[in-house]
């Protein structure tokens, strides 16, 4: 019987569970029609994405609209702070990510940065946050990773993964800990195309698997696999496919009872290999509970889709029913979590803090002095973004910059620019230069060599992944690109203030 064939009703059990294992995205900051009627059919689960969000007070709106529907139903979001925020992906976040969290070591601050950020996910009616990222970033030159992760250190990367886990949990928020069983040693993003880690077992289990133990013994809610090839552990499928990693490393050896969910199907590194229909069957098969799709794709065609691609599978046998029921029981369970750990939200609103702000400014390392500044130009090396990320997150510190140095004029540089032309625009000014990953692009560093040739006076601030020896007058690394960081470092390079 084939999938286009079979349509069952909205009363079949294996309808159900089908549906229930989805964790679909839409377009719109309002919830369309036909995701409020598959609710009632049986989903269980939405992702949400920077295009459904505009206002916090909005945010609280259309998760009201889905709860109308189904009071337990599960409303995920990809919020890490620092680089990658949906929350405020307008604006730029007001939490560091993970790479500063770990540069300032304190686990208690760790845990009060994901609390705040808990507290404000749950009062938005958010219960399953697709963090953290508990990626070892092994590989300076991981083009997804990087700033995500705490750091390359297994053991810092282990107990701030604890830490965050537990302060998002504490605030009545599921914590989906990424991207099993680690992504750090990668130098393909798994959104192009399929990566492979070729580390022996041995590296593996004392590197990768420690943080997601970690994880596991503070009670995270779920994990999300990676879309990555890991020979040494399955030579032939990749993580989310892998019955051998799901199964019986996840679940038999590591002992996890959670929910385990995918990365999103819709990524190039299934999508583009398997399929995104086959894929979601062979992952639930696998051991996956629930299928992270809507990122790209967002309509109920896609719904539909998936839901009969695991139902014909049913039918057809290969799927076991009871696969698919363990599955939909999994996502139902912590479902019904989330509704028992839900904040009062009387007792929850209405609070402000300035963690965030506290934390990036412990996390800045900073080399160097210039003196207080009477003039700027903030001249900012663009890279491309990865997906993650996103490219519509502002990012840097020439707006702030500009609030503390009153007439500081700014620019922005893709690949291509060159110092010259970045000199002719800043005249007699202090060049600020801004950059990000300047490790991982040669045209950057090399601007950067000219800048700081012709101008040793030049200010350096990396928000990426510091790479490199410090260099300029002053030099700032913030390790990472939100909001915070910007402001953070703007108010080091308006007084001039360093070692």
């Amino acid at each position: 019987m084939t999938v286009l064939a079979h349509r069952a009703t909205a009363s079949d059990e294996v309808t159900r569970d089908a549906l229930a294992v989805l964790q679909p995205g839409f377009e719109g900051t309002t919830a369309p029609a036909w995701l409020l009627r598959q609710i009632g059919e049986g989903l269980t689960a939405v992702g949400l994405f920077g295009r459904n969000i505009a206002s916090p007070a909005q945010l609280a709106a259309l998760t009201a609209q889905l709860r109308a529907e189904r009071d337990d139903v599960l409303v995920a979001i990809d919020e890490e702070g620092g680089d990658v925020t949906r929350l405020e992906v307008r604006d730029g976040s007001s939490f560091p990510g993970n790479l500063a969290l770990g540069a300032v070591d304190d686990t208690a601050l760790t845990r009060g940065v994901a609390h705040e950020m808990g507290r404000r996910l749950a009062a938005c009616g958010v219960n399953l946050d697709w963090a953290p990222s508990a990626d070892v970033n092994s590989n300076p030159d991981n083009p997804v990773i990087g700033v995500r992760s705490f750091g390359a250190d297994t053991h810092l990367a282990a107990r701030h993964t604890a830490a965050y886990v537990d302060g998002l949990q504490a605030a009545g928020v599921a914590a989906c800990t990424k991207h099993f069983p680690g992504h750090g040693d990668t130098n393909v993003d798994s959104h192009h195309a399929l990566p492979r880690i070729d580390a022996d077992l041995d590296t593996l289990v004392a590197r990768e698997l420690v943080p997601f133990k970690a994880a596991i013994e503070a009670g995270t809610k779920a994990v999300m696999s990676a879309h990555i090839l890991v020979p040494a552990l399955d030579p032939t499928r990749p993580a989310t496919l892998s019955p051998r990693i799901l199964t019986g490393l996840l679940r038999k050896e590591l002992g996890y009872e959670g929910l385990i969910v995918t990365d999103g199907m819709e990524m190039n590194a299934i999508a583009g290999t398997y399929g995104i229909e086959r894929g979601s069957v062979l992952a639930i098969a696998a051991g996956a509970d629930a299928i992270c799709v809507g990122g790209g794709l967002a309509d109920e065609d896609t719904v539909l889709r998936l839901r009969d691609a695991l139902v014909a599978a049913v039918r057809e046998g290969t799927l076991p029913q009871e696969r698919l029921a363990d599955a939909a029981a999994r996502v139902r369970a912590l479902a019904a979590w989330t509704v028992a750990a839900r904040p009062d939200a009387r007792q929850e609103g209405g609070r402000a803090s300035g963690i965030g702000l506290a934390a990036a400014r412990r996390a800045l390392a900073v080399t160097g002095s210039a003196g207080p500044l009477t003039d700027a130009y903030v001249a900012t090396l663009t890279p491309v973004a990865n997906i993650a990320v996103g490219d519509e997150t502002p990012w840097g510190l020439a707006d702030e910059l500009a609030a503390l140095v009153p007439g500081t004029l700014s620019g922005r540089y893709p690949e291509g620019a060159d110092a010259a032309g970045i000199l002719a625009a800043a005249g007699e000014r202090t060049v600020v230069a801004v950059v990000r990953d300047a490790h991982r692009h040669p045209w950057m560093t090399a601007v950067l060599d000219a800048l700081v040739a012709a101008r040793p006076d030049t200010v350096v601030v990396e928000m990426g992944l510091p790479g490199a020896e410090p260099r300029g007058a002053l030099h700032i690394a913030t390790h990472g690109a939100a909001r915070v960081c910007g402001r953070a470092a703007a108010e080091v390079v308006a007084s001039g203030a360093g070692s």
